[in-house]
């Protein structure tokens, strides 16, 4: 940890904790229910695994997170009353950081595995059918290696798979990753970007009406979309 701020203030000293950079990104992973060091990996793809480890022992020493043994190779983490009292802070910081800097995102801000991990762990399979469902998605401006997903729900459970799961798909998106960021982060509506073609489905009616209640958007940038909508910037 780095030197801290030498002051008695109560901010000051959350700050020395909290304010290391990465460490606030690793406390949403975990409030958004990521318990092993792969799936916090897999939210945090340009961590460093050192820098991970560093951090994580920094939250369990500071009694944030605890971690305990699931086997002789793996450990699993979870927030204590510390770190579930982080809950309100972090989802303050989404609607702000919502309202008021991530209007527009620089193209290094965007990565097509991050954006796929999150809609993956997001989507509410609820209201999709029980049987298997298959849906392709094809981001038309990624890298070759990471440009076609599917996510494969069944009985309310969702895998997302970078290799064709070899099931016949039931539906078929295709979009650019800046596109489908900006629908999953609630600045543009699936209405919206299908009326100017940069999203298109090919599949059932039935699965293109379901679709804009299964891709919910991200629940920060849900709760920012909200706010905009009760307290109108400038009104």
């Amino acid at each position: 940890m780095t030197v801290g701020y030498r002051q008695f203030c109560p901010v000051a000293k959350a700050a020395e904790l909290l304010c290391e950079r990465w460490t606030l990104l690793v406390a949403r992973e975990l409030i958004a229910g990521s318990r092993h060091f792969n799936e916090l990996r897999r939210g945090l793809p340009r961590m460093s695994p050192t820098l991970l480890s560093t951090r994580l022992s920094q939250l369990v020493a500071s009694g944030v997170i605890r971690r305990s043994a699931e086997g002789p190779m793996q450990h699993a983490y979870e927030l204590t009353q510390a770190g579930q009292e982080l809950v309100p802070l972090i989802e303050t910081m989404g609607v702000w950081g919502h309202r008021w800097v991530s209007k527009h995102l620089h193209d290094d801000d965007l990565d097509a595995g991050l954006l796929m991990w999150d809609i993956g762990r997001g989507v509410d399979s609820s209201v999709l059918p029980e049987r298997r469902v298959v849906i392709e998605v094809e981001l038309t401006d990624a890298p070759r290696d990471r440009r076609h997903w599917w996510l494969v729900s069944e009985a309310e459970h969702v895998d997302l798979c970078l290799e064709d799961p070899g099931h016949e798909v039931d539906l078929l998106i295709r979009a650019t990753v800046r596109m489908l960021t900006s629908v999953w982060m609630c600045r543009l509506s699936l209405d919206e970007a299908r009326h100017t073609g940069d999203i298109t489905l090919s599949g059932p009616e039935r699965l293109k009406r379901l679709m804009p209640r299964w891709l919910i958007g991200s629940p920060l940038a849900r709760l920012g979309a909200q706010s905009l909508v009760a307290r109108p910037i400038g009104a």
